[in-house]
């Protein structure tokens, strides 16, 4: 098979797979002319789906044969989908190409388990190995690491890239069970709990080697540790396979985050695959349930909320109206309006409309005068949704707060269409086409979008 043939199938195949993002990384470039590549991401070109998702990581499966045979997995071993396979020296030597072009900013690399999951995390390892070593490539380099590897794989996969990941698939171990019992949930955290342990040795480490070179009288030089996965492990759950709540969700995020550290936990929008089991949805997951799921995430994460008050109906489910924090204060008149002069910062933060950043800007301002009606509307923010939950010294919001804020609320039509299939860009304007479900559109191709 043609390797252009080859990227085109597995390309496709990797689309499902939303943990990609390449935050969190430090910063490393190749200005003192040795290697290639960068972690800074100037002069990137990018690629953006249709959902607004920016693409700039070359993302690839070493192979999707695979000899397990999860139902929602499009590469499972019943499905009759084109297989194709990558040689080490074919996924290092198209990094390298596409990094050269200008095309990508850094790599993505999972893989259908072939053979035993050892063998297959050796050759995912191996490609990052030989882009650091050999070609002493310094852009990004996410992997997926293959659930029950052995753990001093997952300790090499560490020294080479900059993320690491392994998906728990779905938010609870009955569903797991149910679409996937090949696949251990206590298998899948204890792997995580690996990474977060080489995570936390490093760590120390560092501090340790720090400390000693800060002692009064240090003459030799201590080396700092060999950097391990510095932008840490993430993870991904498909959204609607299954029966669970955005509770049930909500409440597995929050446990993986306290007990494994994560950077983040993607969503997923389950969408129909060919052939599909009976066990699974005929229809896709909303798209719209997926942001508010990552909205949610946020608000947990940043904003000081509880997973457990922010789902407000008595099904467990998000709001597909409205955003979690306005559905939030909507259920909770007696906490509003807020007093913008003297209310706590953690109560700000609940103020629909206002972020991180507006909060901060407002207490700063408040130090040293009193707020005025005028200072919210100069915020980059969404004053009308902010007045109608504060009041100021010039201003009182009106009596029906609910009557204001439902004018925000999105149309019924908006979420009530299906989620379309997730498309990959083709990465050749002239590459064989893929199948996908009818009606979708694709991308415009990587070549294609390049500034040049």
């Amino acid at each position: 098979m043609q390797l252009q043939r080859k990227i085109a199938i597995l390309a496709d195949a990797a689309k499902y797979d939303a943990s990609c993002a390449s935050s969190g990384a430090g910063g490393r470039d190749s200005s003192d002319g040795v290697g290639l590549g960068s972690t800074e991401g100037m002069g990137i070109c990018h690629s953006y789906a249709p959902d607004g998702r920016c693409i700039s990581l070359l993302k690839l499966l070493l192979t999707n044969w695979c000899i397990y045979d999860c139902l929602y997995c499009v590469n499972r071993e019943s499905s009759n989908t084109p297989r194709a396979r990558l040689s080490v020296d074919e996924v290092v030597a198209t990094t390298l190409d596409f990094y050269k072009r200008n095309l990508i900013e850094g790599l993505f690399l999972s893989s259908g388990i072939i053979r035993n999951p050892d063998y297959t995390m050796e050759q995912v390892i191996e490609v990052a190995r030989r882009l650091r070593q050999e070609h002493h490539f310094r852009g990004y380099i996410h992997l997926k690491t293959i659930p029950d590897a052995s753990a001093d794989l997952v300790a090499r996969a560490g020294l080479f890239a900059d993320r690491l990941s392994i998906n728990i698939e779905l938010p609870t171990v009955q569903s797991l069970h149910a679409l996937a019992p090949e696949k251990d949930a206590t298998g899948i955290k204890r792997s995580m709990a690996r990474i977060r342990l080489a995570l936390d040795d490093h760590q120390e480490a560092k501090q340790q080697a720090s400390q000693v070179r800060a002692a009064p009288g240090r003459a030799a030089k201590v080396p700092s540790p060999a950097p391990f996965a510095p932008a840490g492990q993430s993870t991904q759950m498909i959204v609607g396979a299954d029966a669970s709540s955005d509770r049930d969700i909500l409440s597995t995020s929050v446990s993986l985050y306290r007990n494994y550290a994560l950077r983040r936990v993607y969503y997923s929008a389950f969408s129909p695959i060919p052939h599909a089991s009976a066990h699974l949805p005929a229809q896709a997951a909303p798209l719209m349930r997926e942001h508010r799921l990552y909205q949610a995430d946020w608000l947990m994460r940043f904003y000081g909320f509880d997973e457990q008050e922010l789902v407000t109906s008595q099904q467990g489910m998000l709001s597909l109206d409205m955003d979690p924090k306005l559905a939030w204060a909507l259920a909770h008149p007696e906490q509003f309006p807020v007093d913008l002069n003297r209310a706590p910062r953690e109560m700000l933060l609940r103020v629909p409309g206002l972020g991180v950043t507006s909060v901060d800007r407002l207490l700063a301002a408040r130090r040293v005068r009193q707020l005025r009606r005028a200072d919210v509307e100069r915020l980059r923010t969404a004053s009308r949704r902010v007045l109608a939950f504060v009041h100021l010294p010039d201003h009182r919001p009106a009596q029906d707060a609910q009557a204001l804020a439902a004018g925000l609320r999105r149309p019924a039509s908006a979420h009530s269409a299906p989620a379309p299939t997730p498309v990959q860009p083709s990465l050749f304007d002239d590459a064989p086409p893929v199948a996908s479900t009818p009606g979708t559109t694709p991308l415009p191709t990587l070549l294609q979008a390049a500034t040049w």
